[in-house]
């Protein structure tokens, strides 16, 4: 069935003739005005619903960030047995885009968002009012399992909206969203907090819960019409079995998010190792929050005409470079310099991984696409700070080291991946509907075809 949105549907405002990413590069207005108009030209309407949705449920995150403050406060809980609660919280996040991308391509995009994202907030809700330490530990584990279920469905969505062109910049925009609104929580949750846990509690429930009507109020259902055999709690793992590219797409970003994930615990030590107060922290980190939310709409024109095989492994790298130079500061303004570093490098990658995995996955499979995607990403909350607190501890000088290594060769990983799609897809292309969509084993993921023409 095809998905591709008519002019109809496009943003209000916005001519037709201005679609597609041509529309990102012809805009011609100047300033922020016209950066933000090129920006969002040519992009549908039910996609902005979908950012407008994004943005309101970041701006509401307020128990996750604060969630071990809670219960060695309010619930009289030791640091180590909070430690061990945030670990269930983690177990639940690495289910819980696997299972969310399967009930995706099952029930539908707009089912999976709705449900998702009502049940994160009923779970929220609950567990304000949870005080028995075994019943807060059950109601973690499932709010860590429903809580980024919606992603596969986000992502499948905007790649059935968008067409593939706009789509690292549809993407970019989500991350954008993504970091403006937890810019307005991290702001808001400071003050907020003052005024008692049960607020913060509501607050980020009803935020999830605005997110959810919007997308059932205003995301048409775009799962495909297909023959295909349902999709199947397992799949998202035996495609990794089956699929050799979607295999080296989710380690290679697995090695990333581990690498990436020490600006939140290697490079605090750092700054205190440095001899530096904790507050330093703060302030170098508020340097990726503004570059982030200032600097990314510059590069949203930029990120749509570059291809993506320039972009991504260039950012990948500046990572590593920029996480791997911790270990040369001394000074507060030298910790500033490699945020700006890596920052700059995030900004690169910004998107692209979506749009990697909606270009590799079949229309129908989306979903279990981007769940096993979301796999790399959950267990790298486990993964991360246990590798980077440990290279710390037995080594500083093999610990920063490891992180350059590791970020060149992950980007070295990337650009030759994104070679083998572009090769796949052009024998793709030349092999007609005969072949399967993404070369992938169907039969041993129990994706049987049943008609030839349904490719």
């Amino acid at each position: 069935m095809d998905t591709t949105p008519t002019h109809a549907d496009e943003a209000p405002g916005l001519p037709p003739e201005l679609a597609g990413a041509e529309a990102a590069r012809t805009v011609g207005a100047t300033g922020w005005r016209g950066v933000l108009a090129s920006a969002a030209a040519g992009l549908p309407a039910p996609f902005w619903w979908l950012w407008l949705g994004t943005l309101v449920n970041r701006a509401g995150t307020f128990i996750e960030p604060f969630f071990v403050l809670y219960l060695t406060g309010p619930r009289h809980v030791s640091v180590q047995t909070a430690g061990v609660v945030l670990a269930v919280w983690g177990v639940g996040s690495v289910m819980s885009q696997p299972i969310g991308g399967v009930l995706t391509d099952r029930f539908g995009r707009r089912t999976t968002l709705a449900a998702s994202l009502s049940a994160t907030a009923l779970t929220l809700f609950v567990l304000s009012f949870a005080r028995g330490l075994v019943l807060i530990g059950v109601l973690v584990l499932v709010l860590g399992t429903v809580a980024d279920m919606y992603r596969p469905a986000s992502t499948a969505a905007v790649a059935d909206l968008v067409p593939e062109a706009d789509r690292t910049r549809a993407y970019a925009l989500q991350f954008w969203a993504i970091n403006l609104g937890f810019s307005v929580a991290a702001a808001s949750a400071g003050v907020l907090v003052h005024l008692g846990f049960g607020l913060l509690f509501v607050l980020d429930a009803g935020t999830t819960l605005v997110f959810g009507l919007l997308a059932l109020s205003f995301v048409p259902e775009t799962k495909p019409v297909t023959d295909h055999a349902p999709a199947r709690l397992g799949d998202p793992v035996r495609l990794l079995r089956t699929d050799r590219l979607l295999l080296v797409a989710t380690m290679l970003v697995l090695v990333y998010a581990v690498l990436y994930l020490q600006v939140n615990v290697t490079l605090p030590l750092a700054i205190t190792h440095a001899g530096l107060h904790p507050s330093v922290y703060g302030y170098v980190i508020a340097i990726n929050g503004v570059l982030i939310v200032i600097g990314q709409p510059l590069t949203l024109g930029w990120l749509g005409r570059v291809p993506r095989r320039v972009t991504l492994p260039a950012g990948m790298a500046l990572v590593g470079v920029g996480v791997a130079a911790t270990g040369l500061c001394h000074r507060p303004w030298q910790f500033a310099l490699t945020v700006v570093v890596w920052t700059i490098g995030e900004i690169g990658t910004a998107g692209s991984f979506q749009a990697l995995i909606a270009s590799l996955a079949p229309a129908h499979m989306r979903g279990r696409y981007a769940g096993a995607l979301g796999l790399a990403w959950g267990a790298s909350g486990l993964l991360g700070p246990l590798l980077g607190a440990t290279g710390f501890a037995l080594s500083t000088t093999v610990l920063w080291w490891a992180c350059l290594v590791t970020g060149l060769l992950a980007a070295a990983g990337q650009f030759w991946l994104l070679g083998e799609i572009d090769r796949r897809r052009a024998l793709l292309d030349s092999s007609g509907p005969q072949v399967g969509a993404t070369g992938y084993d169907e039969a041993a993921t129990g994706q049987h075809r049943v008609h030839q023409h349904d490719q």
